[in-house]
């Protein structure tokens, strides 16, 4: 109990529920994206599911972060994933009748794209929640950023339900959502370990550190955001075509 009187304690948990407010914008947007097309009397239970297995995942990789940005390759293919995701929710869907199997069906499905999207998502985050847990003390580590994880869910639920809201109203959001997702893919290939030598690098804040040249990494950002917009557009318009 004496880490609820430090200081350094309350201090972590402030920091690591900004860093998850922060985060949980583009949370809210995936899972948004990911539960629009459920029938209203599901969306709720899609957003609470997914919500809650993409914050149990988060906790999980956070045990691992250290080792798992460090790996060549991991962000290529999270960013890759990234991508598909993107395009496929600018894919239109075909207009039937279903039934209460399969539109549980598409509860789970929902929520399986929430947690695959948290998941490429987060690797490149979690290394900030858990330094900003480590000021209170290795021991109290993993307590702190599940506290810190666990205030944030009401406004990850709450901005996700906003967000649909503005989709309903104004499609074009559901683009831009998608576009975010190609942003976030393009920023993350560029940084993953295995492509430090292929890209132009500078001096980081700590010696002896490098980090990708800001119009670099903007550059590729913008590139991700423009791939998903015309890919998905493009395979959208040859989908009706085909039917």
């Amino acid at each position: 109990m004496d880490m609820f009187t430090s200081p350094e304690f309350w201090l972590a948990v402030g920091q690591i529920i900004l860093i998850d407010i922060l985060l949980g914008g583009d949370n809210a947007v995936v899972i948004a994206l990911a539960c629009r097309k459920l029938p209203p009397n599901l969306r709720t239970k899609g957003i609470m599911w997914g919500t809650a297995g993409a914050i149990v995942l988060r906790v999980v990789l956070i045990f691992f972060a250290l080792t798992l940005l460090k790996l060549p390759f991991l962000k290529l293919v999270g960013g890759a994933l990234l991508l598909w995701i993107g395009i496929k929710l600018l894919m239109p869907e075909a207009e039937d009748d279903h039934s209460k199997m399969e539109a549980s069906d598409k509860l789970w499905g929902a929520v399986k794209t929430v947690i695959i999207a948290d998941f490429v998502m987060s690797l490149d985050n979690v290394i900030a929640i858990a330094g900003a847990a480590e000021g209170a003390g290795s021991h109290h580590q993993m307590p702190l950023v599940i506290f810190g994880l666990l205030v944030s869910i009401p406004i990850i639920v709450w901005g996700s339900q906003l967000v649909i809201k503005l989709m309903d109203k104004f499609p074009i959001v559901i683009t831009l959502g998608a576009m975010l997702l190609g942003w976030i893919a393009g920023t993350m290939l560029v940084t993953d370990p295995a492509l430090n030598s292929w890209v132009p690098m500078q001096p980081g804040d700590k010696p002896g550190t490098t980090e990708v040249l800001p119009q670099v990494y903007y550059a590729l950002g913008v590139g991700g955001a423009l791939f998903v917009l015309i890919v998905g557009k493009l395979l959208a318009a040859r989908k009706p075509a085909e039917a």
